[in-house]
């Protein structure tokens, strides 16, 4: 059986040394889901004990057609730290990543626990608000190739994270199914999409991320910032790009690099 924390060591490596890898199932092919969390929860620990905090939750993989393109097979979930937000007034560090995407997404803040199986409804009564986020991911496999395990072990690919101007209570929003997005890169519209990408609703996957998490004896605490899962497909970033995502009653987030 591999030992997740020297998975969580390699996969540090790259993320440091700012180098693609070779996707890990090929060089491991027992590496199995339950051992790939495990090595994602290694990471994470080895974050906070740098002093770093744990601040929320992120899906991934949310909707069919982004599970077909990256050829796995059910969501995903990982961690958010206090050190991969990043500030909307400043260019995107591109020092810091290896191949940076960014993908418009709903982000809930959590107000009281929820654990074990929930509701659409459970989730928000207990969500304080939602606000707009655009998620920064790099993966550290070449070519952003890899199987669920893979992606998994890697933290779901989360590098970064910025947040929208307005919380939004959210039955003060009329359906987060219907909440619209424009994403334009360099001016010129990229994609659109709607909340019902999302699991069918964004709250959904909040629902499904509590669950997954019981699994393992874990809830999705009070006053966590949760991302429910790209709208969109992401879009590569580079020196000199911009990316603005406009959200229906959100705000708008604009990011250059």
């Amino acid at each position: 059986m591999p030992d997740p924390n020297a998975v969580a060591q390699t996969l540090r490596r790259a993320i440091d040394e700012r180098t693609e890898i070779e996707r890990l199932t090929a060089t491991i092919p027992d590496l199995d889901l339950e051992t790939a969390y495990a090595a994602q929860w290694s990471g994470i620990r080895d974050r906070v004990a740098q002093g770093e905090q744990l601040v929320g939750l992120k899906l991934g993989l949310t909707s069919r057609p982004k599970q077909v393109t990256m050829r796995v097979d059910s969501p995903l979930y990982g961690y958010l730290t206090s050190g991969m937000l990043l500030d909307a007034f400043q260019p995107l560090p591109l020092d810091r990543f290896i191949h940076p995407r960014v993908e418009p997404e709903i982000a809930f803040l959590i107000r009281d626990e929820l654990s074990g199986p929930v509701s659409i409804a459970d989730v928000l009564d207990a969500t304080a608000g939602v606000c707009a986020a655009l998620e920064v991911i790099d993966s550290r496999y070449a070519a952003f190739r890899f199987t669920l395990p893979d992606v998994v072990a890697d933290n779901a690919s989360a590098a970064g994270y910025y947040v929208g101007p307005r919380l939004i209570p959210a039955h003060e929003l009329e359906d987060l199914r219907l909440l619209g997005v424009v994403l334009r890169k360099d001016g010129e519209i990229a994609h659109t999409a709607a909340g019902a990408a999302v699991m069918g609703h964004p709250a959904a996957a909040i629902a499904w991320l509590s669950q997954r998490l019981a699994l393992v004896g874990r809830s999705i605490p009070a006053g966590s910032l949760v991302l429910s899962g790209a709208l969109t497909d992401a879009i590569p970033v580079g020196p000199g790009s911009s990316v603005v995502a406009e959200f229906d009653g959100l705000g708008t987030i604009e990011v250059r690099a």
